[in-house]
C-alpha cells in the first residue's frame, strides 16, 4: 500500500476548495491512503500549553515566538477538525484522521484533551528543545548559542520523553536536527542506539518523512541513514509521508521515500484506524 500519512491543511481554512487540492495531488500519485495530521498548534484546546513551554521572554528568541503564536495559530477546535474532516467523508474524499502533537512536557494535560477525540492515529513530535523551536528559519542563529552534542542529548531525551508518556502511535520526522546542515563531528550511535531502544519500547512506529527533502537546506529524506540502520536493527515499525503544507505536495516523493525504505529491507507499513495498527505490504 502506499500512503501518505503526514499532511497539514494549515495554510488554508476548512473548506473543500483548499482541501480538495490535496485529494487531487494524492491521486496523481498513486496513493493509496491519506492521513491529515494537523498541528496541535492550530487548536484552541493546546494554546495554554504553548504558552507555558516556549520562551517567550525579552529576548530576541522570546520575541519571535511571541509573534510565532500570534500569527494564525490556534484558529479551530479540534471539534471543528473533526467536523470538517467527517465533511470530507461525505463529499467523498477519505482520510484518515491524525494530528501531530509537540513535545509538551505536560503529559497528563495532552492526555486529557487527546482522549476527548477518537483519532486514527497521533504523531508526536520533537519542535522545541529547552523551550526554543530549533526547526524555525528564522531562529538559526541560536544553534552557535550550543554545542551540537548537547543539542543531540536534548533531543534524544525529548524521544525518551515522548516514548514514555504512552501518549503517541509514530515518531514525526525523526532527527531532523539535521535540517539545517548541523552535522555531528562526534559518535552519534549512543543517541540513535537510546532513541530506538525507547521506541522499540513504546511500540511505536517512526515516520519516513520526504519534508525535510524538499522544504529544508538538508534536502534528505528524515530520518538519515544512520538513524534508519538502528531502526531497522530494533525492527521499528514504519509509516511514508510527505509533510506537506500545500495541495501540490501531498505524495511529493513517496515513491523515493519507498525506494529508501527498501533500501534498509523495509518491504511493509503500517495503516491506523482508530488507534490500530495494521502491518500491510509496501507496494
Amino acid at each position: 500500500m502506499r500512503i501518505d500519512y503526514h499532511m497539514h491543511f494549515e495554510y488554508g481554512n476548512y473548506t473543500l476548495e483548499w482541501a480538495k487540492g490535496f485529494f487531487e495531488s494524492g491521486r496523481r500519485r498513486a496513493i493509496d491512503e491519506i492521513g491529515i495530521a494537523e498541528h496541535s498548534h492550530g487548536f484552541i484546546e493546546f494554546k495554554e500549553l504553548y504558552y507555558k513551554e516556549l520562551v517567550l521572554d525579552q529576548s530576541p528568541v522570546g520575541q519571535f515566538q511571541r509573534k510565532w503564536l500570534a500569527s494564525n495559530k490556534f484558529k479551530y477546535s479540534l471539534s471543528d477538525y473533526f467536523q470538517f474532516m467527517n465533511q470530507l467523508k461525505q463529499q467523498g474524499y477519505a482520510a484518515k484522521i491524525g494530528i501531530e502533537v509537540c513535545n509538551f512536557h505536560d503529559h497528563e494535560a495532552v492526555r486529557a484533551i487527546l482522549d476527548e477525540y477518537p483519532f486514527d492515529y497521533i504523531i508526536g513530535s520533537i519542535h522545541f528543545l529547552n523551550g526554543w523551536g530549533y526547526d524555525a528559519s528564522d531562529l538559526q542563529f541560536v544553534w552557535q548559542d550550543y554545542r551540537l552534542q548537547d543539542i543531540y542529548e536534548w533531543y534524544t531525551a525529548e524521544v525518551e520523553s515522548l516514548c514514555s508518556s504512552g501518549l503517541f502511535d509514530i515518531l514525526g520526522h525523526p532527527f531532523n536536527v539535521r535540517l539545517f546542515k548541523h552535522f555531528p563531528d562526534f559518535d552519534v550511535s549512543p543517541y540513535l542506539e537510546r532513541a530506538a531502544c525507547a521506541l522499540q519500547k513504546s511500540g511505536m512506529a517512526i515516520d519516513i518523512n520526504t519534508g525535510t527533502l524538499y522544504r529544508y537546506p538538508v534536502q534528505e529524506i528524515s530520518p538519515y541513514p544512520d538513524f534508519m540502520r538502528m531502526a531497522k536493527q530494533y525492527d521499528l515499525p514504519i509509516v511514508l509521508s510527505s509533510d506537506a503544507h500545500k495541495p501540490e505536495d501531498c505524495g511529493r516523493h513517496i515513491d523515493d521515500a519507498k525506494a529508501y525504505a527498501e533500501s534498509f529491507g523495509y518491504d511493509r507499513v503500517l495503516v491506523f484506524s482508530q488507534r490500530k495498527a495494521q502491518s500491510v505490504p509496501l507496494t
